[in-house]
């Protein structure tokens, strides 16, 4: 595993997922066919006969933003299909993590053939589409008086996140009952908060250590800090100055597996000569060009994945499934996602949206 962090110095992380590109260049729009581009001459369905919508909803912490904002563009797009050619339109529904999208993939596969025009309407980053990094796959056991527990999640198909906790069984017996009655409870807390309620245990059970206590929170080294931070500073000595009773780490791996999971999701709802949208920030954008440090984890654009590294997203995607492609370089709003897409349908040049087709089909 690369990427590991040691979750006791964790403190706050920052997740880039709708940030302006400035490295789209005229070599890239050239690359992505955008305004160069005829709709006509497309080796796509037209007129779209059948259309699926995939609205994916997020919660964002400290946001007035509507958990379900993508249903109001994904109404509009609706409208717009139906009136302007007719079109049987269909859309996922309820998809807050990946595990409900493939639940709904599944239900809509046994219901209707495959699409058109398949439209993701979502927050996005330079890997796609994203969505709660949600668990997906737990493993808890005890060997040889060790206690262990691995998680995996994604926001993002193909980057998995790996969380891992273990422990002496022998160390506290309390604490030893409490992950083995508690483990499944962790599957819904992010990695941070599960860090917070193993250190709330931990605190009620083992003693504080006076000495490390008086290096980092005495009356002389609170008096240093701001006055608005020495209340967190002493809860942070409180939990920290304190014999650990468990290991927590966490990390971030490209995984092949995942992410040819979602694009054989993409090739079972898209006809052939289909065509696959992703309304978000960023699936059209160059990569920035950056040298990975160690125990980083790469873009999948820029990784070796499937013949990488690829300009963007998008061509990353074309790649794998075959289809055109197509999705905004830099930011979106959801009004813009409707807009772009009305305007690549009804034959309108446009900048800032990148259009790949598949060099092999």
């Amino acid at each position: 595993m690369n990427n590991i962090v040691n979750v006791r110095f964790l403190v706050f992380m920052l997740l880039w997922i709708c940030a302006a590109d400035v490295y789209s260049d005229a070599s890239h729009l050239r690359s992505c066919r955008s305004i160069y581009n005829k709709l006509s001459d497309l080796p796509v369905q037209q007129p779209p006969r059948r259309v699926l919508l995939v609205p994916l909803l997020s919660l964002e912490p400290h946001s007035t933003e509507s958990p379900r904002w993508s249903e109001q563009p994904a109404r509009m797009l609706r409208a717009f299909y139906r009136k302007r050619f007719n079109a049987d339109v269909q859309q996922l529904r309820d998809i807050w993590n990946w595990t409900d999208y493939y639940r709904e993939v599944e239900r809509i596969q046994r219901q209707f053939p495959s699409f058109d025009r398949v439209i993701f309407i979502s927050h996005g980053g330079f890997d796609g589409p994203v969505l709660e990094n949600a668990v997906f796959w737990q493993d808890f056991k005890v060997t040889g008086g060790k206690g262990s527990l691995l998680q995996y999640s994604e926001s993002q198909p193909g980057l998995k996140h790996l969380l891992s906790i273990t422990y002496d069984t022998e160390k506290n017996r309390t604490f030893t009952d409490y992950m083995s009655t508690r483990w499944k409870e962790l599957a819904h807390l992010k990695s941070t908060d599960i860090w917070d309620r193993l250190k709330g245990v931990e605190k009620q059970l083992q003693p504080l250590d006076y000495a490390c206590f008086q290096s980092y929170c005495s009356p002389d080294r609170l008096a240093t800090s701001p006055e608005d931070q020495r209340g967190y500073r002493l809860e942070l000595c409180e939990r920290i100055c304190r014999e650990p009773l468990f290991e927590q780490k966490t990390s971030v791996e490209i995984s092949k597996e995942r992410f040819f999971h979602f694009t054989q999701s993409l090739n079972a709802l898209t006809s052939p000569d289909g065509l696959i949208f992703f309304g978000a920030c960023n699936p059209g954008s160059a990569a920035p060009a950056k040298v990975v440090e160690k125990d980083e984890t790469e873009l999948l654009i820029n990784s070796s994945l499937a013949g990488g590294p690829h300009q963007s997203y998008v061509h990353l995607v074309s790649a794998v499934t075959g289809r055109v492609t197509v999705g905004p370089i830099g930011d979106s709003s959801a009004e813009d996602i409707v807009n772009r897409v009305i305007m690549f349908e009804t034959g309108r040049p446009q900048y800032n949206l990148c259009i790949v087709e598949p060099t092999v089909r």
